[in-house]
């Protein structure tokens, strides 16, 4: 035999007797391993305070995995999970009606921006006027996300969520009917078909609200499209009075006459 086969030979044998050492040491730790999670499982398993601290640790892990700024490096706060925007971030018509809807529904500016914002993306790719599906959750919830009614329509643009249960699959299910981008989304989406099918603005309307059967929808068409005028001269940037909201004022003052223009108290920039 030759020096190189000889050379070769051994190079075999060592690359055997390494791979069999390194499978033994692989066997003698899982089974070490093994031994060691039952000899831990015994011992809680005896000791009954200990397996409790034990599990109200890794429990308390487990929150905290979950809790603000804690989920791997990025932070993720309160903010993040908010449906709420700055109105100065958003163009002047879509700023505009934010505060004016604030200020007549007595909702914050900040989630009305979101949905303003919301409603203009939904427009442009639905070919709906955002200043219609602003009207229909105004006259359906007053922008209550959580609104339920009788017959169980729910969140902010009153879906009926178990005819429309398909609807919110994507979403996650039937409680998404009280996220608002979620109910704002489904929402318009059973606008925009009844509006097809319907063959109008107005006949849609009724056909949302499930009138088109019936000779009065009780004026809700009549209130949409009047809400609608005034969010489309609002966007155009117009002085419009609002309607006095006949509810008491949480600090018990008196409310506000009807002739009180909500956009006065818009700011500067965009009451101008």
């Amino acid at each position: 035999m030759t020096g190189s086969k000889k050379i070769s030979q051994s190079m075999r044998l060592l690359a055997a007797d390494g791979s069999r050492w390194v499978a033994e040491l692989a066997r003698n730790g899982l089974a070490m391993l093994g031994m060691g999670v039952a000899a831990a499982a015994l011992v809680l398993g005896l000791h009954t305070d200990w397996r409790q601290t034990a599990e109200s640790d890794a429990l308390a892990w487990l929150q905290n995995r979950q809790l603000p700024g804690s989920v791997g490096d990025k932070k993720n706060d309160a903010s993040d999970r908010a449906t709420a925007s700055q109105p100065g971030d958003l163009p002047k018509a879509q700023a505009a009606l934010a505060y004016w809807l604030s200020n007549k529904y007595r909702i914050a500016p900040e989630p009305l921006s979101a949905i303003v914002a919301e409603a203009y993306l939904i427009g442009l790719r639905s070919r709906l006027e955002p200043t219609l599906i602003l009207a229909v959750m105004a006259v359906e919830s007053g922008f209550n996300p959580f609104a339920q009614s009788p017959v169980g329509a729910q969140g902010l643009m009153q879906v009926m969520t178990r005819v429309h249960s398909d609807k919110f699959h994507p979403f996650g299910g039937a409680l998404a009917a009280f996220d608002p981008l979620t109910n704002l989304q489904v929402g318009a989406r059973v606008l925009q078909e009844c509006i097809a099918r319907a063959g109008s603005i107005e006949a849609g309307l009724k056909l949302y609200v499930g009138a088109a059967n019936l000779d009065d929808d009780g004026g809700y068409v009549v209130k949409v499209m009047a809400e609608h005028d005034k969010l489309q001269a609002v966007a155009r940037g117009q002085t419009v009075a609002s309607t006095a909201d006949t509810r008491p004022p949480p600090n018990g003052k008196a409310a506000v006459g009807a002739d009180s223009i909500a956009s006065l108290s818009l700011p500067k920039e965009i009451g101008q």
